[in-house]
């Protein structure tokens, strides 16, 4: 074993090392075994690697986990790293909360923040552009400039989720922009393809929909850099109907905007989800929101997949991924030799 105790980031340790390192506490979960007896499973983390600590009842750390240990709070610890089938793992011998003069030996909290791997500015940039250059009808134009104007900050900065996807600063933005490309698209290749289509595709709503599909989530979410949290308001409205309310009143002040553009863009915030059990009271009954749920899905689940096929640790010789995801599923890897 390496008995090396220099100071180290978690990305920086290799499978049985042994190591002091700078950490963030991102979850503690509470659990019981079959037998009934408590325990926790913690998760550590700087910005490149999680690693997972199980804290069992018997252990040494059980009480002060349980009483002292939070969520969102530095920690030194020395531990010994290892990585099998669930991830990397930490087995703890040492832990204490960051004091003052750890700088001196490395601590920098931004190194510990998951955020996007885009430009918030460009993000943002491209939105407007879109905005401007995609949306024909002017007081439904205007409706969405407005938004996004005033909210600039909170769009550039906050997640889109407090877990699964988008997950971290600017990840709000990432996916509407990602969203909103993919609607743009869909929209236009099927104008092309239905041009009989009565009332015709309205690419306007289609792109303003994609925009704010997720508006709500300004207010659903408590941003905080290390992992967001539900407002009262999320938890007991949700980000569907907190956007609706904050589309309706943002309409107020947009002149010339046509009642039915109105009430087609609520329908399209509130049934992007499709299912009662995803939140949405509705499905989608327009050929817009239909586009916007899809472009919605597709993103938000290609991203979980994609997550889990960025963070097999190398040599994995596995074919399939666990289970342990938010798809709930196990994701082909692909063959392996038998050499």
């Amino acid at each position: 074993m390496n008995t090396a105790r220099q100071v180290l980031l978690l990305s920086e340790l290799e499978p049985g090392q042994f190591a002091d390192s700078f950490v963030l506490l991102v979850s503690k979960e509470k659990a019981t075994t079959r037998d009934g007896k408590p325990y926790y499973r913690v998760q550590f983390r700087d910005s490149n690697v999680t690693a997972t600590s199980m804290i069992w009842s018997d252990t040494t750390w059980f009480e002060d986990c349980e009483s002292k240990w939070e969520e969102g709070e530095f920690y030194k610890i020395r531990a010994r790293y290892d990585e099998n089938k669930y991830g990397p793992q930490l087995d703890l011998d040492r832990i204490r909360a960051v004091i003052e003069g750890d700088e001196a030996d490395g601590f920098d909290p931004s190194l510990y923040f998951n955020r996007s791997r885009f430009s918030s500015e460009e993000m943002f940039q491209e939105l407007m552009e879109i905005t401007q250059e995609q949306i024909e009808d002017v007081p439904l134009k205007n409706l969405v400039l407005e938004i996004l104007n005033q909210y600039e900050t909170e769009i550039k900065t906050i997640a889109a989720a407090s877990r699964n996807h988008h997950a971290f600063t600017g990840g709000f933005l990432e996916h509407v922009l990602s969203v909103t490309r993919t609607a743009c698209y869909l929209a236009d290749k099927y104008s092309i393809y239905y041009q009989e289509m009565q009332p015709p595709l309205n690419k306007s709503l289609v792109v303003a929909g994609a925009i704010l599909h997720d508006i709500g989530k300004l207010t659903e979410l408590e941003y905080k850099p290390h992992a967001s949290s539900y407002t009262p308001a999320g938890r007991l409205i949700g980000h569907i109907l907190l956007g609706r309310d904050l589309v309706r009143d943002h309409a107020k002040n947009i002149e010339d905007l046509e009642p039915e553009t109105l009430l087609r863009l609520e329908h399209m915030i509130v049934s992007h989800q499709n299912l009662p059990e995803w939140g949405s009271p509705i499905a989608p009954h327009t050929p817009e929101a239909l586009l916007v749920h899809y472009a919605d899905d597709i993103d938000a689940k290609f991203h979980m997949m994609a997550t889990m096929l960025e963070e097999v640790l190398p040599g994995n010789e596995d074919q399939f991924t666990s289970r342990d995801n938010a798809l709930r599923r196990s994701i082909f890897m692909g063959l392996k030799s038998k050499e």
